[in-house]
């Protein structure tokens, strides 16, 4: 087949995996589309046979989707033969569904082409081996850049232990997160916060700072017209656990999760109030407040099984993140307002980076209107150095 062809088919994987994002994590984002022609492999005329992809963690995997697919198409012959482009390599495992590599077998596919490798234990070329060992011909890295963009957060969480960290402000044209006075309600128009809603409805947690919750008394939940794909754990770094009993979080802990990290100095009478008002407390042993937040971030990886977390603030907190180089992401609202000031707020505090070429560069960045603001969406490679010059 002209490898033309071969991308295209990749790139309609790619497309419907991304339709899963917010509702298959800790699962990875995964399409599969089923090819075949008349003539057999490699015919001119091969033909869209069946799709699917990972809509729901626990449901069926895109493979089985687009088998399922293809069979109520009335194609069930024609697989035997067919290609399957997958954007991940097919599991080879028992987990909440059985192996896709048995599905693909089964149903006589005879080629599979494959994007990127998984690299989860289980699977982590065990799911090639197999569908080799069976005569299935296997091609691997197709689009593979394309894939490992889409499968970052999923990527990292495996590689790295820690969740795909997005960081969210909204800010003036001049950079103010809030006037000098601490007004800060509202800089964004309702548009965008909106968007930062939708946002809210799709991570695993949301992260603020203590200063954040004493402030702004939020309630840090998704509010949306539709229902949210994800229920986020409530994140307060709190070191001397501070948050009022009556407090927007600790009087809702009982509906929705609230996780409280304290220091060792936190007083355990405050931290066993909140835990009978339904907190999940945490008192880190760790004094250093850096050491602190990326044990907090290796915790939310490993036992929450946290693939994308919101950081909402505020700036030192962000100011911590930078300088643990743990900003993957930038949700930006800019609004065409004027606040100036010394001592107003700006999104990002702490000691901050020494040389411009400290910082990470951007890998990709889209901007567009959010009703009278504009929406940066920024991701960054800390791998690679920014060299704008």
């Amino acid at each position: 087949m002209a490898t033309g062809l071969v991308n295209q088919w990749m790139q309609r994987a790619l497309a419907l995996a991304a339709r899963g994002e917010g509702y298959v994590e800790p699962n990875p984002l995964v399409g599969c589309v089923l090819v075949g022609g008349t003539a057999g492999i490699g015919a001119n005329d091969e033909a869209l046979l069946g799709e699917g992809y990972h809509a729901r963690f626990g449901q069926a995997h895109a493979e089985r989707a687009a088998l399922e697919d293809a069979r109520q198409r009335g194609h069930a012959a024609r697989l035997v033969g067919a290609t399957a482009y997958v954007t991940l390599e097919p599991c080879c495992h028992h987990g909440k569904t059985p192996p896709c590599t048995a599905a693909l077998i089964e149903a006589g596919i005879a080629r599979v082409v494959t994007a990127q490798l998984d690299p989860f234990p289980q699977v982590a070329g065990q799911g090639v081996a197999a569908l080799r060992a069976a005569g299935v011909s296997v091609e691997v890295g197709v689009e593979q850049s394309a894939a490992k963009q889409l499968l970052a957060p999923y990527l990292k969480r495996l590689s790295h232990g820690r969740p795909w960290m997005i960081a969210k402000w909204a800010m003036s044209l001049d950079g103010k997160l809030a006037t000098h006075a601490g007004q800060s309600q509202w800089i964004s128009c309702e548009t965008s916060r909106a968007r930062v809603q939708e946002l809210r409805g799709r991570v695993d947690a949301i992260v603020v700072g203590s200063r954040t919750a004493l402030v702004d008394n939020p309630r840090l939940t998704a509010r949306t017209l539709h229902s949210p794909p994800r229920t986020a754990l409530r994140v307060v770094l709190d070191s001397h656990l501070r948050l009022p009993l009556d407090s927007q979080l600790v009087r809702t802990a009982r509906e929705i999760p609230v996780l409280l990290v304290a220091g060792p100095d936190a007083p355990s009478d405050k931290a066993e109030q909140l835990r009978e008002l339904g907190c999940q407390v945490h008192l880190s042993p760790h004094v250093d407040r850096q050491v602190r937040l990326d044990s907090l971030l290796e915790h939310l990886a490993c036992h929450y099984e946290a693939t994308n977390v919101l950081v909402e603030g505020g700036g030192e907190l962000l100011g911590s993140l930078l300088e643990l180089r743990q900003i993957d992401q930038c949700d930006v609202f800019i609004a065409p307002k004027l606040i100036g000031g010394h001592s107003a707020p700006s999104p990002i505090g702490g000691l901050g980076l020494a040389a411009l070429n400290d910082g990470p560069a951007a890998v990709s960045w889209q901007v567009e209107p959010s009703g009278q603001d504009s929406h940066i969406r920024m991701r960054l490679n800390w791998e690679k150095t920014n060299t704008c010059r």
